[in-house]
């Protein structure tokens, strides 16, 4: 469950860092609404997981899926552009994600 927790914290960090850039610096009341919202919740869900999940692991997934969901959002939504270096950074940041679940006692 702290798993489960932990992956929607990174969801709602996405959610976040995306309606913080439409609020426009705070000047438009919904999205300001909802990265308030949303960065309650992610950090609420944080720290339910970080029950029984260490630190360090938590704390890396949880700005791991935010660092790689927001890059994804731009490039698919916010139409960014996009390198192969950038590309390159967001999959080592996947594969050192992946490593710290794989490496992390359950």
């Amino acid at each position: 469950m702290a798993w489960i927790m932990l992956f929607v914290a990174g969801i709602l960090e996405v959610v976040w860092a995306f309606s913080m850039k439409q609020s426009q610096g705070f000047t438009k009341i919904v999205p300001t609404i909802v990265t308030a919202v949303a960065m309650l919740a992610s950090v609420a869900l944080l720290s339910l997981s970080m029950r029984s999940l260490p630190l360090g692991t938590s704390y890396m997934i949880w700005t791991g899926i935010g660092a790689v969901g927001a890059f994804a959002v731009g490039v698919i939504v916010l139409e960014e552009q996009t390198s192969l270096a950038r590309l390159a950074a967001a999959f080592l940041i996947i594969s050192g994600l992946a490593l710290m679940k794989l490496s992390t006692p359950e």
